[in-house]
């Protein structure tokens, strides 16, 4: 039996300035700050060899849109990318800015012969637990409905989320109740940065907005357990420079997932912050993407 967490060390890779830059910052997360730093290092639109397709409605509210990135010439079906942003429960968007955030992901999921798509979802405190839960589903739902339409394979799907977007994705996969019938709807799931367990999370004014101000309730809602059970496979991963919550509440989930059959992977990015870790896809800086590729392409292509 195995009782040891083992989270992959995985070498720095970031330039020398940026990476200075980032420990001047230090473990705070400072969107704004390091996206300055990663700008240079992405493409603006129009990009090339992607087709983008924005504000595609999912449902009725007015944040349930999705954008949609695929190649620019048509080369048959591929597995679908579907990424879930962060934003402490609060605040947060598809793209943000001039793309970077996080057409980056979608860019890198393209290239790496997936198609990719971006979800906007409603916000705590005015929509809290568990609103963006029926969001994904939703978002899955109309995946369903429409991928083929564009090429895209809804029986390949990988959701992927950070910080909050991975609390928002690890609580769908956690809880029948927010599945279709037919189940959660994805072959694998990635993980950055996340929170898992309100009962051991921080307490802080984003997670009561979300999950509400009674701590009583919050064992009942851990996704720790139910990400045990899914018997879906994860990619979970967090920065050196993370504040300490999502480290620990990182390898909280993969001390409790380290007898669990299935194969995971877990990874702890030296010298990344809680944003660059992010901003680093689509970037030389492959440390976080060169590892989530293999992932994926042992689940998805194999």
């Amino acid at each position: 039996m195995n009782t040891e967490i083992i989270f992959v060390e995985v070498p720095s890779q970031i330039p020398f300035r940026i990476r200075q830059s980032l420990l001047q910052i230090g473990p705070i997360v400072a969107p704004e700050a390091t996206e300055s730093l990663y700008v240079p290092l992405h493409p603006i639109e129009p990009y090339s060899e992607v087709h983008m397709v924005r504000d595609l409605r999912y449902g009725l509210d007015v944040r349930h849109f999705l954008d949609v990135f695929t190649p620019a010439q048509t080369d048959g079906i591929r597995p679908i990318l579907v990424f879930v942003h962060g934003g402490a429960f609060i605040r947060g968007d598809r793209r943000v800015g001039k793309g970077l955030v996080h057409d980056n992901i979608a860019i890198w999921a393209v290239s790496h012969g997936m198609i990719g798509v971006n979800i906007t979802y409603r916000l705590a405190p005015e929509h809290p637990w568990p609103s963006a839960q029926h969001d994904i589903r939703l978002a899955l739902e109309w995946l369903q409905a429409h991928a083929a339409e564009w090429g895209g394979d809804a029986s390949r799907i990988v959701l992927m989320g950070h910080s909050a977007g991975a609390a928002h994705v690890a609580q769908y996969l956690a809880f029948a109740q927010f599945q279709p019938e037919k189940g959660a709807g994805v072959q694998a799931a990635v993980l950055l940065s996340g929170i898992f367990d309100p009962v051991t999370a921080e307490d802080n004014a984003p997670l009561r907005a979300y999950f509400g101000s009674d701590t009583s309730r919050y064992p009942a809602l851990s996704a720790v357990s139910g990400l045990v059970a899914s018997g879906i496979p994860l990619f979970i991963a967090y920065a050196e420079l993370d504040p300490d919550d999502f480290s620990c509440q990182s390898r909280q989930l993969a001390a409790a997932l380290l007898n669990r059959d299935q194969e995971n992977a877990c990874y702890r990015l030296q010298a990344h912050s809680h944003m660059s870790e992010i901003y680093s896809i689509n970037t030389e800086d492959d440390a976080l993407s060169k590892n989530l590729g293999a992932f994926i392409h042992d689940i998805i292509f194999a």
